[in-house]
């Protein structure tokens, strides 16, 4: 047991190194916390007490108590309360590691404290934390699979969001940018703008509003001049803008005015409203200046605001992007994306359905993060964030989010993707990298083209030779319902090779009713037969549902997407319920819940609480009259 437990300690401190986090081992070096466990026996003997690793993170007391054994994890009474007697706290590591943090509390000057019991091993493990304050009042917290959450970077933000259930800074900035948007769509709503119309007003004021700092451009100048309207003010601050951002060539900046003309020719938002003397352009001008353009700082943010609006405005029109097959895709996918294929400043990244230009957007942020070369930097803008729209109000929308965060524009293109050859599209845009959220739902027997394994099928043919792609599409994609899907999952296999599918969060898209996955590839290189893929079951995302909000991180998220990339990345083994690694056939459904079986071994306790279920079934069956059920014979 002794061997068994020294492999647990090696492998925590490996989690911790991981999580950047250093602990002092059975002891600490700081002296107000190695007087408190020269007093800390778990016999409550007054002797020394050893835990397996101990430190502080900021203000918080970590402490860790170890066991080979998940059995060993935590000891509890009938009502699931920890036991606190001597047995319990020397053989149970939670136990233990609450017996530790208690006396901490009692014995030094810190007034907050982790204490989390960790039992098992790489593969199959039990990591609880448990907080304790100088009340000595304890709460036990849902359990983690790395110590991500209690490195110096997340611990406040993990303290606030799962010890006192706060709602996060990024989670308020997100309901009020919801709240603005359902003011702002009410506003739109009297000037009787289309559902397409209404992102492009918002977009086009928020750049002619980048005018204002070069004195082109002025919410003071809308006064509802009936010679030259509003309208045509902000139309020629846009204008203005598009030349200032060197957006080019000449007929792609007039492809894009021309979609801000709903600006310039709708009359009832040019018209001057006698009670107030203003338009509805000069209020959505206003509203847009106080509450959108001051306060939100688009260089510094992989957050998609204006994809925000776009779905907001939809879900109050009703729609929601779906007749066009149009799901927008969160931020924490758009940035997941980034760290499953390890996106380098020197990748050409590839979205040849960027809608509202989200994967562009958090490819930019994660690249200008790894470099503080500014020659670099403006490569990066200019020349290696390249992306496809087909519908051209949305490819609007998309340039004007570049414009908004300083890219280069020049690579954002407005044609059919799928009508452009690949062998064309490799050689124009060489990219090394593709990302792709594609239309659902718009396939069928008659137009199998459009089905998203063949959108997928485009993307990879038409980038570089052992170019990374990571695309996200529903599960039915991967399991090849129809015929043709099924062919193209064949074609696939022929010519590039399959990394794996992750199966996410049925509420990824909350409020559109679609199941996705995430499949990674390597292009253009024949997938080998003894090739193992990873299938990940990855529902438990730390994300839920909040009222009036949408998805949001219940405070586990962090964690459980490093586990994911430990994992992916073969940094960490996992059990086979989390992920399975296993060779494949392009009939086969890709989804881990096609791939996987329970192979845990059921502990002790496991199989004494079946014997005991059973024992009590037959005495009830004998005593209903009903014994011959067990009676061999019969």
């Amino acid at each position: 047991m002794a061997k068994k437990e020294a492999q647990t300690d090696i492998w925590v401190h490996e989690l911790l190194k991981s999580a950047q986090i250093t602990l002092s081992y059975q002891g600490s070096d700081i002296s107000d916390l190695d007087k408190a466990l020269k007093t800390a026996s778990k016999a409550d003997t007054g002797k020394v007490g050893k835990p397996e690793f101990i430190g502080v993170v900021k203000d918080f007391v970590l402490v860790i108590e170890n066991k080979a054994e998940t059995s060993q994890h935590a000891s509890r009474d009938k009502d699931g309360n920890l036991l606190e007697d001597t047995a319990s706290k020397q053989a149970y590591a939670l136990n233990g590691a609450l017996h530790y943090a208690r006396h901490i509390i009692k014995h030094t000057s810190y007034r907050k404290v982790f204490a989390i019991g960790v039992s098992g091993d790489e593969k199959r493990h039990l990591i609880t934390p448990i907080f304790i304050d100088d009340s000595l009042y304890s709460r036990e917290l849902p359990n983690v699979e790395t110590f991500v959450s209690f490195n110096e970077a997340n611990i406040d933000y993990y303290y606030h969001r799962e010890v006192l259930k706060e709602t996060s800074a990024e989670e308020k900035t997100t309901a009020e940018i919801l709240k603005d948007a359902k003011t702002l769509h009410e506003m739109l709503w009297k000037g009787g703008l289309t559902n397409q119309g209404k992102p492009l007003v918002v977009s086009g004021i928020l750049l002619a509003l980048r005018e204002e700092s070069f004195k082109g451009f002025s919410v003071d100048d809308l006064t509802g001049d009936t010679i030259k309207s509003d309208g045509q003010k902000i139309y020629d601050a846009i204008k203005a803008n598009l030349m200032r951002a060197d957006v080019s060539p000449e007929t792609k900046r007039d492809k894009i005015l021309a979609k801000f003309a709903v600006i310039r020719d709708t009359p009832k938002i040019n018209y001057k409203d006698p009670k107030t003397q203003r338009t509805l352009l000069r209020e959505y001008t206003e509203f847009l200046r106080t509450s959108i353009h001051g306060s939100i700082r688009y260089a510094q943010s992989a957050d998609d605001y204006l994809g925000m609006f776009y779905g907001e405005f939809m879900s109050y029109s009703g729609e929601d992007g779906q007749s066009l097959g149009i799901i927008l895709t969160p931020k924490h996918i758009t940035e997941l994306f980034c760290d499953l294929i390890s996106l380098k400043p020197t990748d050409r990244v590839l979205d040849p359905c960027c809608g509202t230009a989200g994967f562009l957007i958090a490819a930019m942020h994660s690249m200008l993060k790894q470099t503080d070369d500014e020659v670099e930097q403006r490569a990066i803008r200019k020349k290696r964030l390249m992306g496809i729209e087909l519908q051209d109000y949305m490819f609007t929308i998309a340039t004007t989010n570049m414009i908004l965060r300083g890219d280069g524009k020049s690579n954002l293109h407005n044609f059919d993707f799928l009508a452009e050859p690949a062998s064309k599209i490799q050689k124009d845009m060489p990219c090394t990298v593709g990302m792709m959220n594609p239309p659902y739902s718009q396939g069928s027997k008659e137009d199998p083209d459009k089905y998203e394994i063949a959108f997928t099928e485009h993307l990879l043919d038409s980038l570089c030779e052992d170019a990374r792609a990571v695309v996200i599409i529903p599960q039915s994609a991967v399991t090849g319902k129809t015929t043709k899907e099924k062919e193209i999952k064949k074609n696939i296999l022929k010519k590039h090779t399959l990394e794996g599918v992750i199966t996410l969060n049925t509420n990824t898209f909350y409020g559109v009713g679609t199941n996705p996955c995430i499949a990674i590839f390597t292009a253009h290189v024949p997938h080998p037969p003894q090739k193992k893929c990873k299938f990940i079951n990855f529902e438990d995302d730390g994300f839920v549902v909040a009222k009036h909000v949408g998805l949001v991180d219940n405070g586990t998220a962090t964690d459980r997407k490093q586990h994911l990339l430990d994992v992916w990345h073969g940094r960490t083994e996992s059990e086979s319920k989390f992920c399975v690694e296993t060779t494949i056939e392009a009939e086969d459904e890709w989804l881990h819940s096609f791939y996987y079986f329970n192979d845990e071994i059921p502990s002790e306790e496991d199989f004494r609480k079946t014997m005991a279920d059973y024992l009590t079934f037959q005495f009830n069956m004998i005593t209903h009259g009903r014994g011959y059920l067990f009676d061999n014979e019969k």
